[in-house]
């Protein structure tokens, strides 16, 4: 399937370069970039516009903007919420225009409490449903844990988005599981976007332009996983002076440094973060050594590095370079016994734009990325060491042609080669008497090639549709299919609009995991002879009405989404140093489906969102529960958000979030029986499970309180920032376990008692940010 793939995919290449040359010209495009002044960071979402025509385009993921023009003069106008109006006035002849535009921010200082980077009317009337975007200047008012700022907590609060549990950092979208999601930055894979054990993302703020996070209607040049698409773009820097942003809270710093490499031709930014818990921790074993009752506290901290570069190597051709990379590290030694444990991402991406004219343009992207984890156990003479990581080198090529009548064609190929180590286990005395060793090592292929259209059919229809096949090969078995996707837009007046999507999606790849959440020890896995890919379909349909003079939009989204060969686990699965992990798989299907309700308002002093989730999400295994379908284990009926963020003077802004939650199902014993051996001693006691997950926990519910204080230094911008997480020290359960009742004069066992474990109680924070 591979060969026909891309020989269709090179004809339409070749029909798109000859399209260029013959198309009658009855107008002329004007293109170009949209940034902004001071910071030379693409504007994502700004609006271009001829008002007395009535059309306008959108700046893309890189603040490039086309629009087609017939002869004549012009006003254009460029509008970015937080920025001034740029008016500029053209003539068009006989030729197409390039137009760039550097906008001022605002006096108000608006831009501060922005919720959207796009502006709402935009969103009314793009084909494109499901999707949220976020910028750093929202995530940064909110209140956040520790202090930190997490882009991906932010988009928790979003409709049809929970948590792995509390304070973590994982994404489960739409009833998916958390390796179902596609984690991009600048075009390369992450595959583990978490730090601390899930409480904290991978993502640095101050090194990233923007998140767009696609909950269904996939654009079809999106593979390779079921749920949804998170795509990270980074900050390109400075192409006029230096700058430097940082910030200094409770467990962490970080520093950003961007500026021109050569004026007005290439740019940089390097951006760095580490915890420092460890060095008060270290401290405090120091000065506690030697006592008889003190038991160390284990070491850990985390750090990550990201930087990019770019270069214009003409008029038509760009260079960019990007890379990230982190690593977390958790330790414990003592005279009889050394652990350590370290785990972290590698990736990089060289990417090359090349314009052959305004309206058709190419991104080839060269990318690596990779995933390890390390755990390293000695325990007197004895000493063992286990890894396991997952490698990938990728090429991708995107094409995107701007036809007349309102056609936007983007089509393109893409090829990954896997390689997966699995358990490495090594086993070692220091005497060399005794020596183990396991695990394995797989590689695979998955290829894939796209083409899709948005079509502007009139003022009221728009249409994008599109194309993707899609294959895989591993250990000599290939798989291949088809993946239509299909989205439609109609407006039923200037202020609503209809939404309606249809995707489906593919995944090769599977995350082996012992727990609901994602942990750094999961393991990722090809599919092979035995374990067949997933596979999802998602359909999806909305209504948005526009109102109080474009100041607030209400969006009410329903979706129902099938899930084929889902993958679970045996009861009592060995998941670790395991060289057949295909035969404690189970397989069965999965479904989820729910009612997502949204209200945001972008503009005026007091802005924010409120949103409301009604869902349900089943799997069914034949092995397990006798077949019969169980909720999942983050089947949530109810999920309500509200998020506020109110200008209360030029130097003072007010945040508060709230979430509720219903409880998280679970699996609990009902009952217990013991038995002896035949002497009669030792007793062993064996939990009896009721059906999976037919438990709920207590219902979720938390109160994060925010402001930032502008201050005044003498060059640059600086603020404080007071939050208060869990305001109300709300006690949310994390997980239930049972202890035994005793009776306190013969020790005997009288039962058992559920005990709740919650992590975090208020926790206040201050954070001092910078950037001259």
């Amino acid at each position: 399937m591979r060969l026909p793939a891309f020989a269709v995919y090179l004809l339409f290449c070749l029909l798109s370069l000859v399209a260029t040359d013959v198309f009658a010209q009855s107008t002329y495009t004007i293109s170009g970039y949209v940034r902004g002044t001071g910071n030379e960071d693409a504007l994502i979402g700004a609006t271009v516009s001829v008002p007395e025509l009535r059309i306008g385009a959108a700046t893309d993921a890189r603040g490039f903007y086309t629009l087609q023009l017939p002869e004549g003069n012009h006003t254009l106008q460029a509008t970015y919420i937080g920025y001034e109006l740029i008016s500029r006035t053209i003539e068009v002849t006989d030729r197409n225009l390039t137009i760039n535009f550097a906008l001022l921010p605002a006096n108000s200082q608006l831009r501060e409490v922005v919720i959207e980077a796009n502006s709402l009317q935009q969103k009314l009337t793009a084909s494109q449903m499901s999707v949220e975007t976020l910028t750093t200047r929202e995530a940064k008012l909110l209140p956040s844990l520790f202090g930190e700022v997490d882009l991906i907590k932010t988009l928790q609060l979003k409709p049809g988005v929970q948590s792995g549990g509390e304070g973590a950092s994982g994404l489960y979208v739409r009833g998916g599981g958390p390796d179902q999601n596609l984690v991009l930055l600048d075009d390369a894979v992450v595959y583990n976007a978490s730090h601390l054990f899930g409480f904290f993302s991978v993502f640095n703020p101050d090194a990233v332009e923007s998140v767009d996070l696609y909950k269904g209607g996939f654009p079809a040049q999106f593979g390779g996983r079921l749920s949804s698409v998170l795509d990270v773009k980074m900050r390109e820097g400075n192409q006029e002076r230096i700058g430097v942003t940082g910030g200094l809270g409770l467990i962490a710093s970080r520093l950003t440094v961007d500026g021109p490499i050569v004026k007005d031709k290439s740019s940089f930014i390097l951006s760095g973060r580490r915890t420092y818990v460890d060095v008060f921790t270290r401290q405090i074993n120091r000065l506690q050594e030697g006592k008889k009752d003190f038991n160390p506290i284990p070491d850990y901290y985390f750090y990550d590095l990201n930087g990019k570069a770019n270069y214009k190597l003409g008029e038509k051709d760009e260079l960019f370079v990007s890379g990230y990379y982190g690593r977390d590290f958790f330790g414990f030694n003592d005279a009889d016994f050394e652990f350590g444990f370290d785990w972290g991402n590698k990736v990089g991406a060289l990417r090359w734009q090349h314009k052959f004219n305004p309206r058709f343009q190419v991104n080839t992207t060269l990318s690596g990325s990779s995933y390890q984890y390390n755990v390293s156990n000695k325990i007197d003479v004895f000493s063992f060491n286990l890894t396991s990581d997952i490698r990938d080198v990728a090429l991708k090529t995107d094409f995107s042609l701007i036809l007349d009548k309102g056609h936007t064609l983007q089509f393109g190929a893409m090829a990954t080669r896997h390689a997966f180590t699995i358990g490495r286990l090594n086993f070692d005395s220091d005497d060399d008497r005794q020596s183990f060793s396991a695990g394995n090592d797989y590689e695979a292929t998955e290829a894939a090639a796209y083409l899709a259209d948005d079509f502007q059919v009139n003022s009221q229809l728009s249409l994008n549709y599109g194309l993707r096949l899609s294959a895989f090969n591993s250990g000599g078995k290939t798989y291949s299919a088809l993946e239509p996707r299909a989205s439609a837009r109609y407006s039923l007046s200037e202020r609503t609009s209809l939404k309606a999507s249809y995707a489906s999606m593919m995944q090769y790849i599977h995350l082996v995991a012992n727990s609901g959440a994602s942990l750094p020890t999961d393991i990722w896995y090809p599919s092979n002879d035995y374990v067949k890919p997933q596979r999802s379909q998602q359909v999806a349909a909305g209504i948005s009405h526009l109102f109080g003079e474009g100041r607030y939009m209400v969006t009410n989204e329903l979706y129902y989404k099938w899930m084929h060969r889902q993958i679970d686990f045996r009861d009592g699965a060995n998941l670790f140093v395991n060289d057949k992990l295909e035969e404690e798989f189970l397989f069965g299907k999965g479904e989820s489906y729910g009612n997502e309700v949204y209200l945001e308002k972008i503009k005026g002093r007091t802005t924010g969102w409120v949103g409301y989730t009604l869902s349900w999400s089943y799997r069914q295994f034949d092995g397990i529960n006798e077949g019969r379908r169980f909720p999942t284990r983050y089947d949530r009926r109810h999920d309500v958000s509200v998020v506020v963020l109110h200008e209360l003077s030029k130097r003072i802004h007010l945040t508060g979030a709230f979430v509720y939650g219903t409880g998280n199902a679970y699996s609990l014993p009902v009952a217990r029986f013991a038995f002896q051996d035949v002497q009669g001693k030792n007793a062993t006691v064996v939990p009896v499970y009721s059906d999976r997950n037919s438990f709920r926990l207590a219902a979720f519910h938390r109160l994060d309180l925010g402001l930032v204080l502008k201050l005044k230094p003498k060059r640059g911008e600086a603020d404080l920032t007071f939050s208060a997480y869990n305001a109300y020290n709300r006690r949310n359960p994390y997980f239930v376990y049972f202890e035994q009742v005793k009776d306190e004069e013969d020790n005997e066992t009288l039962g058992f008692r559920a005990k709740q474990v919650s992590l975090f109680p208020v926790i206040p924070a201050v954070t001092y940010n910078f950037k001259f």
